[in-house]
């Protein structure tokens, strides 16, 4: 059995899908084939998987390979140590999870110098393996130590051979697969997770924020992974020691019992106490340390995944559309930026007003953003929601109101745009601006394309997530990277007006390719076909292959170049227009028309029926956005600071983060508010997620006011 296949099968044991369909999704992904592309245009070599099932083979057969790998590794070291018997080796190759794997290899594994090493040094291994034994030897203690004193090595007197001895013998136990492993799963089951603050930092600076872990004690069945984040977030910030408990001595006790078993051994009550110090000075550390990792691994997974959803949600946001905009980043001393953007983002003028404290010159801000709207013809103004955000909207909503202007006031989420504003990227897109400035622009256009412009900043720094800082940060950038991939290839990319950025996540491209398209955008003009693609530097078949179906070219020369058709389904088209007797100008968006086909009239060899219901869906409405209608909310004109909120107020707000525990919603004050998970609805919700989404509009009922703690609690049940 070849080794795809293998895997194959230990993948389908694990997700519960056909071998063949694994099977064929491996070799797909060998082949150097991306997972969108297999999930929308190999649908009948796989039999239907969609893009989940697909991350999952691909997560799995990566776990299966880096576990082989580690195998071959531990295998190699083991042997070179003279120490590899039948035995292990099968026991080795038998292992199917990395953690009893890394358990097996503990013993054998090269250690720092320990109080059991240098016991072994001073030739005490034999006193060791004795007292392993634990058969009584019907001599006096001193008679069995004595030819091991010599004080050339350190062993001046049997006191000291002993303890030596039994320094080996409490390695050794510690070392013990099975030990270690039932150890654990007492800890798991049983244990308690436990923080302290650290002595002198209860008052010091900072301190504060981790009041509620100063002591606190949780079952680790019963720990959310968001606290457990918390309580080591304060332990990394230097205020909390964090550590495993066991609140009783019994497995103490077992150990000493499977341990320590002859009662008539001369050595039995030392070996006791080498038990408890066993126990006390290398397992328990051991074990906590191993438990938090395991802990740590399993709450920076659910806070990743919750983050992914998020950061979903927030991408496939309703874009305004390509309207003129007018982005404004507020402040007070330094003015607000403004900056104005045309229908594809393209920068057009900036200035800076001065409406809010301490200028208060609305007068002379009214004038200048009159003039803009009038000489660009603005359709939409978005406020950035920072600093002085409510006293910005709240001018430029006056201003509306008494000009009768028709425009529509947003106000759009700044979070990561000043890190956008300071990258690489904006610098190189805008050389000569102000980095306020830049701000104003990315704001204009996360308003006109969400994704379109929110590729552009590190996933991170978008304000979608708790703990961000502290979860594994390769994980999480895998995570959020897919993210990204899945939407801009589900919404698909205009080839003529997409960033580098944004075309770097089309499926087979990568960012020196995006690069390349510009470059060449810039140089030639626009593409006027798919295939034109193929002209760019270093842009062979394959990336054509993987990323034509996820472009899309506006009023270009093939009309179903604006459309998820992929080119290898063009000729099928073709067939189907004459089958229908017209052209195929005539059928791209006639959905009259594509709903007269039969998808089994069109099936052969090469497309299968998922296929053509594919096409002919398209067919209907060609490159069609699957993102909603754009709606803002509307900030109540007189709440725009905390000291404005009261209990029992109505408030319209969007949703920004939503974790575990709840979901948080900007309410117009500056300050999320945070509806708990049992507010957010009349019924027991157990995830969040199954009620609100980011970029959410709802309403919400005021429950208490914290100013000094810097907390608003809000309700949906009202």
């Amino acid at each position: 059995m070849n080794s795809t296949l293998l895997h194959a099968s230990a993948i389908s044991a694990q997700l519960q899908l056909p071998t063949n369909q694994i099977q064929t999704a491996i070799d797909l992904l060998n082949d150097g084939n991306t997972i969108p592309f297999i999930a929308r245009y190999r649908k009948e070599a796989t039999a239907g998987l969609d893009e989940i099932q697909l991350r999952q083979i691909e997560d799995a057969l990566n776990q299966i390979q880096s576990l082989e790998s580690r195998r071959s590794t531990i295998l190699k070291s083991i042997e070179s140590q003279d120490l590899l018997t039948a035995a292990l080796k099968k026991a080795i190759l038998g292992c199917s999870d990395l953690q009893t794997l890394n358990a097996i290899y503990q013993p054998f594994k090269p250690k720092r110098r320990t109080r059991a090493t240098i016991a072994r040094e001073r030739g005490l291994q034999p006193l060791a393996d004795l007292l392993l034994a634990q058969q009584r030897i019907g001599r006096t203690k001193a008679a069995i130590l004595q030819p091991y004193v010599d004080p050339e090595k350190s062993l001046p007197d049997t006191t000291a051979v002993l303890a030596g001895a039994l320094d080996i013998v409490a390695e050794h136990w510690a070392d013990q697969v099975d030990r270690r492993q039932w150890l654990i799963e007492k800890a798991m089951a049983f244990g308690h997770i436990k923080s302290r603050i650290k002595r002198g930092k209860k008052k010091a600076e900072g301190a504060e924020k981790f009041e509620q872990y100063f002591d606190r004690s949780e079952r680790v069945t019963r720990l959310p992974g968001h606290r457990l984040l918390a309580m080591q977030r304060g332990a990394a910030a230097g205020f909390l020691d964090v550590s495993l408990i066991f609140e009783d001595d019994r497995e103490l006790s077992s150990l000493k019992r499977h341990w320590v078993t002859n009662r008539d051994f001369e050595f039995f009550a030392d070996l006791s106490d080498c038990a408890e110090d066993c126990f006390e000075r290398l397992l328990l550390p051991a074990i906590s340390s191993q438990v938090l990792q395991q802990l740590k691994e399993q709450a920076d997974e659910s806070a990743i995944e919750v983050f992914g959803k998020n950061l979903e949600k927030l991408l496939l946001a309703a874009p305004a559309g390509p309207k003129v905009t007018l982005g404004m980043d507020p402040g007070f001393r330094t003015g607000c930026k403004v900056a104005v953007v045309d229908a594809t983002g393209k920068f057009l003028a900036n200035t800076t007003i001065f409406p809010t404290a301490p200028r208060n010159d609305t007068e002379g801000a009214g004038k200048t953003i009159s003039q803009l709207i009038a000489k660009f013809g603005v359709q939409l103004i978005a406020v950035g929601n920072g600093t002085a955000s409510r006293e910005t909207e709240s001018f430029v909503a006056d201003l509306i109101k008494k000009n009768g202007l028709d425009v529509t006031l947003v106000v759009v989420s700044e979070a990561g745009a000043s890190i956008y504003s300071a990258s690489d990227i904006a610098v190189k897109e805008f050389p000569d601006l102000d980095i306020t400035v830049r701000g104003a622009i990315s704001i204009a256009r996360r308003l006109q394309d969400p994704l379109a412009e929110l590729v552009k900043s590190d996933p991170k720094t978008i304000g979608v997530g708790q703990y961000q800082h502290d979860v594994n940060q390769v994980r999480l950038k895998k995570c959020l990277d897919r993210v990204v991939e899945s939407c801009v290839n589900r919404v698909g990319v205009d080839l003529n007006s997409a960033s580098a950025p944004l075309l770097s996540y089309v499926a087979g491209i990568g960012q020196k390719l995006a690069e390349n398209i510009v470059q060449h955008r810039d140089t030639h003009g626009q593409f006027s076909e798919r295939k034109e693609l193929t002209t760019v530097s270093k842009l062979g078949k394959k990336a054509f292959e993987q990323a034509a179906g996820f472009l899309r070219i506006r009023d270009g020369v093939q009309p179903l170049d604006n459309s998820a058709v992929h080119p290898e389904g063009y000729a099928m088209v073709k067939r189907m227009a004459r089958h229908l007797k017209t052209d195929l100008k005539t059928l791209v968006g006639n959905a009259s028309l594509s709903n007269q086909l039969r998808p089994q009239d069109f099936v052969d060899d090469r497309f299968g029926e998922p296929t053509v219901i594919d096409i002919i869906k398209e067919l209907g409405k060609p490159g069609r956005d699957p993102r909603a209608e754009f709606k803002s909310v509307k900030f109540d004109t007189q709440v725009n600071s905390v000291s404005d909120l009261r209990t029992g107020l109505v408030l319209e707000g969007v949703i920004t983060n939503v974790t575990h525990f709840g979901a948080f919603i900007d309410i117009g004050v500056h300050q999320d508010a945070l509806i708990h998970v049992s507010q957010l609805a009349d019924q027991f919700v157990e995830d969040p997620n199954d009620i609100v989404s980011v970029g959410d509009v709802v309403k919400v009922k005021i429950l208490e006011v914290d100013p000094a703690g810097k907390r608003i609690s809000v309700s949906r049940k009202f």
